[in-house]
Protein backbone atom coordinates (compact mmCIF):
# COMPACT_ATOMS: atom_id res chain seq x y z
CA UNK A 1 0.00 0.00 0.00
CA UNK A 2 1.25 3.69 -0.78
CA UNK A 3 1.87 4.72 2.51
CA UNK A 4 2.21 8.56 1.16
CA UNK A 5 -1.35 8.07 -0.42
CA UNK A 6 -2.95 6.94 3.62
CA UNK A 7 -0.72 10.19 4.80
CA UNK A 8 -2.32 12.21 2.52
CA UNK A 9 -5.82 10.79 3.44
CA UNK A 10 -5.54 11.72 6.89
CA UNK A 11 -4.20 14.77 6.36
CA UNK A 12 -7.20 15.77 4.37
CA UNK A 13 -9.33 14.61 7.31
CA UNK A 14 -7.26 16.13 9.92
CA UNK A 15 -6.35 19.68 8.43
CA UNK A 16 -10.48 19.70 6.94
CA UNK A 17 -9.49 20.53 3.03
CA UNK A 18 -7.62 19.59 0.14
CA UNK A 19 -5.86 22.87 0.25
CA UNK A 20 -4.95 22.90 3.60
CA UNK A 21 -3.88 19.22 3.40
CA UNK A 22 -1.92 20.53 -0.09
CA UNK A 23 -0.02 22.95 2.51
CA UNK A 24 1.14 20.66 5.12
CA UNK A 25 2.46 18.07 2.61
CA UNK A 26 4.05 20.73 0.44
CA UNK A 27 2.56 19.55 -2.29
CA UNK A 28 0.05 20.47 -4.90
CA UNK A 29 -3.96 20.42 -4.18
CA UNK A 30 -4.42 18.49 -7.40
CA UNK A 31 -1.77 16.13 -6.06
CA UNK A 32 -3.68 15.67 -2.79
CA UNK A 33 -7.15 14.71 -4.99
CA UNK A 34 -4.93 12.22 -7.00
CA UNK A 35 -3.13 10.47 -4.00
CA UNK A 36 -6.63 10.00 -2.48
CA UNK A 37 -8.38 8.90 -5.27
CA UNK A 38 -5.42 6.40 -6.09
CA UNK A 39 -5.92 4.92 -2.67
CA UNK A 40 -9.77 4.91 -3.25
CA UNK A 41 -8.76 3.01 -6.66
CA UNK A 42 -6.49 0.38 -4.39
CA UNK A 43 -8.91 -0.37 -1.91
CA UNK A 44 -12.41 -0.34 -3.97
CA UNK A 45 -14.35 1.90 -1.97
CA UNK A 46 -15.08 5.82 -1.48
CA UNK A 47 -13.18 7.35 1.62
CA UNK A 48 -14.23 10.74 1.63
CA UNK A 49 -17.16 12.55 -0.17
CA UNK A 50 -16.44 16.30 -1.04
CA UNK A 51 -19.52 19.07 0.76
CA UNK A 52 -19.42 22.64 0.66
CA UNK A 53 -17.99 22.42 4.31
CA UNK A 54 -15.46 20.44 3.19
CA UNK A 55 -14.59 16.60 2.82
CA UNK A 56 -16.33 13.93 4.85
CA UNK A 57 -15.36 10.78 5.50
CA UNK A 58 -17.74 7.57 4.58
CA UNK A 59 -18.20 4.58 6.71
CA UNK A 60 -15.84 3.06 4.68
CA UNK A 61 -13.67 5.80 5.36
CA UNK A 62 -14.32 5.45 9.19
CA UNK A 63 -13.38 1.95 8.89
CA UNK A 64 -10.20 2.15 7.35
CA UNK A 65 -9.08 5.61 9.68
CA UNK A 66 -7.46 3.25 12.48
CA UNK A 67 -6.08 1.16 10.44
CA UNK A 68 -4.84 4.00 8.27
CA UNK A 69 -3.08 5.80 11.51
CA UNK A 70 -1.44 2.11 12.63
CA UNK A 71 0.41 1.89 9.21
CA UNK A 72 2.06 5.83 9.98
CA UNK A 73 2.53 4.51 13.38
CA UNK A 74 4.24 1.36 12.33
CA UNK A 75 6.02 2.70 9.64
CA UNK A 76 7.47 5.26 11.94
CA UNK A 77 8.70 2.56 13.87
CA UNK A 78 10.67 0.55 11.84
CA UNK A 79 12.15 3.77 10.57
CA UNK A 80 13.15 4.33 14.23
CA UNK A 81 14.44 0.95 14.47
CA UNK A 82 17.31 1.87 12.01
CA UNK A 83 17.81 5.48 12.55
CA UNK A 84 21.52 6.16 14.16
CA UNK A 85 20.62 7.60 17.31
CA UNK A 86 17.33 5.87 17.73
CA UNK A 87 18.14 2.58 16.86
CA UNK A 88 20.58 0.49 20.10
CA UNK A 89 24.48 0.57 18.99
CA UNK A 90 25.72 -2.91 18.29
CA UNK A 91 28.51 -4.44 19.64
CA UNK A 92 30.81 -7.17 19.69
CA UNK A 93 32.44 -8.40 22.78
CA UNK A 94 33.93 -11.25 21.82
CA UNK A 95 33.01 -13.13 24.76
CA UNK A 96 30.51 -12.07 27.57
CA UNK A 97 32.88 -13.31 30.27
CA UNK A 98 36.04 -11.40 28.82
CA UNK A 99 37.48 -8.07 29.66
CA UNK A 100 36.16 -5.88 26.55
CA UNK A 101 32.23 -7.08 28.24
CA UNK A 102 33.55 -5.24 31.05
CA UNK A 103 34.44 -2.17 29.37
CA UNK A 104 31.50 -1.72 27.71
CA UNK A 105 29.35 -2.09 31.00
CA UNK A 106 31.59 0.67 32.41
CA UNK A 107 30.15 2.64 29.62
CA UNK A 108 26.55 1.67 30.22
CA UNK A 109 26.86 2.95 33.69
CA UNK A 110 28.37 5.57 32.41
CA UNK A 111 25.57 6.20 29.88
CA UNK A 112 22.28 4.38 30.99
CA UNK A 113 20.52 6.53 27.99
CA UNK A 114 21.87 4.64 25.41
CA UNK A 115 20.44 1.33 24.46
CA UNK A 116 22.71 -1.27 23.38
CA UNK A 117 22.38 -4.29 21.52
CA UNK A 118 25.93 -6.85 22.52
CA UNK A 119 26.36 -9.48 20.35
CA UNK A 120 29.65 -12.15 19.88
CA UNK A 121 31.35 -13.10 16.65
CA UNK A 122 33.81 -15.38 16.22
CA UNK A 123 37.09 -13.77 15.20
CA UNK A 124 38.30 -10.00 13.70
CA UNK A 125 37.28 -11.24 10.23
CA UNK A 126 33.65 -11.54 10.87
CA UNK A 127 33.69 -8.54 12.99
CA UNK A 128 35.50 -6.83 10.52
CA UNK A 129 33.10 -7.96 7.40
CA UNK A 130 29.96 -7.31 10.32
CA UNK A 131 31.57 -4.20 10.12
CA UNK A 132 31.73 -3.14 6.90
CA UNK A 133 28.26 -4.43 6.12
CA UNK A 134 26.61 -2.58 8.57
CA UNK A 135 25.28 -5.37 10.37
CA UNK A 136 27.25 -4.19 13.53
CA UNK A 137 28.63 -0.92 15.09
CA UNK A 138 31.95 -1.64 16.71
CA UNK A 139 33.80 -4.50 17.95
CA UNK A 140 37.23 -5.10 20.71
CA UNK A 141 39.66 -7.24 18.86
CA UNK A 142 43.66 -7.46 18.75
CA UNK A 143 44.89 -5.98 15.69
CA UNK A 144 46.57 -6.03 13.49
CA UNK A 145 47.06 -10.10 12.92
CA UNK A 146 50.45 -10.35 11.79
CA UNK A 147 51.33 -9.76 7.89
CA UNK A 148 47.43 -7.85 7.97
CA UNK A 149 46.39 -4.64 8.18
CA UNK A 150 43.04 -3.32 8.40
CA UNK A 151 41.13 -2.94 5.88
CA UNK A 152 40.28 0.91 4.71
CA UNK A 153 37.62 2.32 5.80
CA UNK A 154 37.75 0.20 9.07
CA UNK A 155 39.93 2.63 12.29
CA UNK A 156 40.77 1.29 15.61
CA UNK A 157 41.68 2.25 19.14
CA UNK A 158 43.90 0.61 21.86
CA UNK A 159 41.59 0.94 24.46
CA UNK A 160 42.85 -2.12 27.09
CA UNK A 161 46.20 -3.98 27.50
CA UNK A 162 45.00 -7.05 29.65
CA UNK A 163 47.73 -9.20 31.80
CA UNK A 164 47.43 -12.62 31.51
CA UNK A 165 47.49 -14.71 34.90
CA UNK A 166 48.02 -18.12 35.40
CA UNK A 167 44.94 -20.45 36.44
CA UNK A 168 45.97 -23.62 38.52
CA UNK A 169 44.71 -26.11 40.47
CA UNK A 170 45.92 -26.66 44.31
CA UNK A 171 47.64 -29.89 43.46
CA UNK A 172 49.82 -27.91 40.14
CA UNK A 173 53.49 -27.30 41.01
CA UNK A 174 53.10 -23.87 40.69
CA UNK A 175 49.66 -23.25 43.03
CA UNK A 176 51.36 -21.77 45.83
CA UNK A 177 53.37 -19.40 43.73
CA UNK A 178 52.34 -15.73 44.61
CA UNK A 179 53.43 -14.90 40.94
CA UNK A 180 55.71 -16.44 38.20
CA UNK A 181 57.64 -15.46 35.34
CA UNK A 182 57.34 -16.04 31.51
CA UNK A 183 60.69 -17.83 31.53
CA UNK A 184 59.25 -20.26 34.78
CA UNK A 185 56.26 -21.64 32.67
CA UNK A 186 59.09 -23.44 30.21
CA UNK A 187 58.37 -26.94 30.66
CA UNK A 188 54.67 -26.67 32.66
CA UNK A 189 51.96 -27.85 30.08
CA UNK A 190 49.36 -25.00 29.32
CA UNK A 191 46.18 -26.24 28.28
CA UNK A 192 43.92 -23.25 26.39
CA UNK A 193 41.41 -25.32 24.26
CA UNK A 194 38.95 -23.21 21.86
CA UNK A 195 42.45 -21.71 19.77
CA UNK A 196 41.17 -21.88 16.04
CA UNK A 197 43.88 -21.48 13.51
CA UNK A 198 43.78 -18.02 11.23
CA UNK A 199 42.11 -16.08 14.30
CA UNK A 200 43.64 -12.86 16.23
CA UNK A 201 44.15 -14.85 19.58
CA UNK A 202 45.87 -18.37 17.91
CA UNK A 203 48.13 -15.28 16.44
CA UNK A 204 48.99 -14.32 19.53
CA UNK A 205 49.18 -17.54 21.52
CA UNK A 206 51.39 -18.86 18.49
CA UNK A 207 53.53 -15.88 19.59
CA UNK A 208 53.55 -16.32 22.82
CA UNK A 209 54.61 -19.73 22.63
CA UNK A 210 57.47 -18.94 20.65
CA UNK A 211 58.69 -15.67 22.64
CA UNK A 212 58.99 -17.45 25.77
CA UNK A 213 59.55 -21.30 24.85
CA UNK A 214 55.91 -22.33 26.07
CA UNK A 215 54.01 -25.69 26.02
CA UNK A 216 50.64 -24.35 25.23
CA UNK A 217 48.28 -27.44 24.17
CA UNK A 218 44.72 -26.73 22.51
CA UNK A 219 44.01 -30.93 22.28
CA UNK A 220 40.55 -32.07 23.36
CA UNK A 221 37.25 -30.07 21.89
CA UNK A 222 36.28 -26.70 23.46
CA UNK A 223 33.71 -27.09 25.71
CA UNK A 224 33.51 -24.26 27.26
CA UNK A 225 34.14 -22.56 30.66
CA UNK A 226 32.90 -24.86 33.30
CA UNK A 227 34.30 -27.94 31.89
CA UNK A 228 37.90 -26.06 31.18
CA UNK A 229 37.81 -25.37 35.41
CA UNK A 230 36.99 -28.87 36.29
CA UNK A 231 39.66 -30.32 34.75
CA UNK A 232 42.45 -28.08 35.65
CA UNK A 233 40.97 -27.88 39.16
CA UNK A 234 41.62 -32.11 39.51
CA UNK A 235 44.84 -31.89 37.63
CA UNK A 236 48.50 -31.51 39.00
CA UNK A 237 50.20 -30.45 35.36
CA UNK A 238 47.63 -28.57 33.69
CA UNK A 239 47.34 -25.07 34.14
CA UNK A 240 45.65 -22.22 31.72
CA UNK A 241 46.03 -18.69 30.68
CA UNK A 242 43.26 -16.10 31.66
CA UNK A 243 43.14 -12.62 31.00
CA UNK A 244 42.46 -10.43 34.53
CA UNK A 245 39.50 -9.04 33.10
CA UNK A 246 38.01 -12.22 32.26
CA UNK A 247 35.42 -13.37 34.97
CA UNK A 248 35.32 -16.57 36.33
CA UNK A 249 33.03 -18.57 39.34
CA UNK A 250 33.81 -21.77 39.94
CA UNK A 251 32.91 -24.26 43.34
CA UNK A 252 34.92 -23.62 46.33
CA UNK A 253 36.10 -27.32 46.21
CA UNK A 254 38.40 -26.47 43.10
CA UNK A 255 40.32 -24.20 45.23
CA UNK A 256 42.01 -22.32 41.82
CA UNK A 257 44.79 -19.73 42.28
CA UNK A 258 44.82 -17.41 40.01
CA UNK A 259 48.48 -16.28 39.58
CA UNK A 260 50.20 -13.45 38.14
CA UNK A 261 52.36 -13.30 35.85
CA UNK A 262 55.96 -11.00 35.93
CA UNK A 263 59.08 -10.35 34.75
CA UNK A 264 57.88 -9.32 31.77
CA UNK A 265 54.15 -9.52 31.95
CA UNK A 266 52.20 -10.66 28.95
CA UNK A 267 49.44 -8.54 27.80
CA UNK A 268 46.61 -8.83 25.50
CA UNK A 269 45.88 -6.00 23.34
CA UNK A 270 42.72 -5.16 22.82
CA UNK A 271 41.52 -2.50 20.80
CA UNK A 272 37.37 -1.05 19.59
CA UNK A 273 37.38 -0.93 15.59
CA UNK A 274 34.65 0.40 13.80
CA UNK A 275 33.54 1.63 10.08
CA UNK A 276 34.75 4.78 9.40
CA UNK A 277 31.23 6.06 7.83
CA UNK A 278 29.55 4.85 10.37
CA UNK A 279 27.33 7.63 11.69
CA UNK A 280 25.51 6.29 14.76
CA UNK A 281 26.07 8.99 17.15
CA UNK A 282 26.52 6.79 20.36
CA UNK A 283 29.43 5.59 18.84
CA UNK A 284 31.37 8.72 19.17
CA UNK A 285 29.97 8.27 22.75
CA UNK A 286 31.72 4.56 22.93
CA UNK A 287 34.94 6.17 21.55
CA UNK A 288 35.43 9.14 23.70
CA UNK A 289 34.53 7.29 26.98
CA UNK A 290 37.14 4.44 25.83
CA UNK A 291 39.62 7.14 24.96
CA UNK A 292 39.39 8.67 28.74
CA UNK A 293 39.19 5.00 30.20
CA UNK A 294 41.76 3.27 28.17
CA UNK A 295 44.37 1.68 30.51
CA UNK A 296 47.59 0.85 28.68
CA UNK A 297 51.09 -0.53 30.12
CA UNK A 298 54.30 0.61 28.83
CA UNK A 299 57.68 -0.27 29.65
CA UNK A 300 59.87 -2.97 29.91
CA UNK A 301 58.64 -5.23 31.82
CA UNK A 302 55.20 -6.21 29.48
CA UNK A 303 55.17 -8.26 26.29
CA UNK A 304 52.62 -8.08 23.54
CA UNK A 305 53.24 -9.14 19.57
CA UNK A 306 55.49 -6.98 17.83
CA UNK A 307 52.27 -6.90 15.41
CA UNK A 308 49.93 -5.37 17.97
CA UNK A 309 52.59 -2.49 17.96
CA UNK A 310 53.15 0.69 18.08
CA UNK A 311 50.42 1.52 20.80
CA UNK A 312 49.97 5.34 20.38
CA UNK A 313 46.42 6.21 21.42
CA UNK A 314 45.12 9.06 19.08
CA UNK A 315 41.99 10.90 20.17
CA UNK A 316 38.73 9.18 17.97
Amino acid sequence: MDLEAVRTFLAVLDEGRFRKAADELGITQQAVSKRVAALEKELGVRLLTRTARGPEVTIDGQAFLPHARALLQAEARALASVRPGSRALRVDVIGRRLAPAALLRGFHGAHPEIELDVVTLFDADAAVAALRSGTIDASFRAVTMPGRQLPEGIEALPVLDEPLELLTGPAHALASARSVTPARLAGHRIWVPGIVSGTEWAAYYADLRAAFGLTIEVTGPDFGTEPLLDTVADSPELATLVGTGTRLVWPDSHDLRRIPVHDPTPVYPHSLIWSADNPHPALVALRDHLATTASGLSGTDIWTPSWARPRERQAP
